[in-house]
Order: structure tokens, then C-alpha cells, then sequence
């Protein structure tokens, strides 16, 4: 019905920088809050940011200042630039999207989850 498909993920030296993203299909009627969400080997998935269908984001503290979420409503897409990577934000990172769409016959809402995509930063 829907499905969320990250990219951009990869391996990148300490300081540098990697610009994901996450774009929605199917048969989507309304796409409100979307997020990216990060999940270390042994570590809970944790939020790094979220973006409003109007544009209004919120950071987690650890990537305050070194990351920008953005959205472009017309693709159903949420973008995240990272800058100044530290080997601690090495994670697979998730979008995350609440959205309505339409079932095989109904109207759902849920949160969607993409598959991930892997961030590796060496020192």
C-alpha cells in the first residue's frame, strides 16, 4: 500500500558529511509529521529530528547545530544533511512518517517506517 525507501547512507570519515534520503509511495492521501530516527548496534532506536508539514523541526541535542532536516511536500520526500559526523552517530537510520492512505478499501492512519539505511563514520 505505502512503503518509505531511505538512501544515502555509507561510510565517511570523521568530519565529513551525508545527505539522506526518504521518499513515500503508494497510494498516500495526507503525509503530517515525518522523522528520522537513529539505532546503534545494542542501542534503542532514537529520535534525531522531526519536520512538520509546515516546515517546524525539533533536533535531538547530539545533532543539534551539525544536522538539518527538510521535507519537499510535492515528492513526499524528508531529506537529512549531515554535517561534521562524529564516529558516535555510526546507526542505521530510519524515516518515519505519519501518514493516511488508502487500504484495500478504507482510509488508514499510521506511522511508516522505512528499512533503514546504514551511516558508518570512521575516525
Amino acid at each position: 500500500q505505502v512503503q518509505l525507501v531511505e538512501s544515502g547512507g555509507g561510510l565517511v570519515q570523521s568530519g565529513g558529511s551525508l545527505r539522506l534520503s526518504c521518499i513515500a509511495s503508494g497510494r498516500i492521501v495526507d503525509i503530517r509529521d515525518m522523522a528520522w530516527y537513529r539505532q546503534a548496534p545494542g542501542k534503542e532506536r532514537d529520535l534525531v529530528a522531526t519536520i512538520t508539514r509546515g516546515g517546524s523541526s525539533k533536533y535531538a541535542d547530539s545533532v543539534k547545530g551539525r544536522f538539518t532536516i527538510s521535507r519537499d511536500n510535492a515528492k513526499n520526500t524528508v531529506y537529512l544533511q549531515m554535517n561534521s559526523l562524529k564516529p558516535e552517530d555510526t546507526a542505521v537510520y530510519y524515516c518515519n512518517a505519519d501518514m493516511t492512505f488508502w487500504g484495500a478499501v478504507n482510509r488508514i492512519t499510521s506511522s511508516i517506517w522505512g528499512q533503514g539505511t546504514q551511516v558508518t563514520v570512521s575516525s
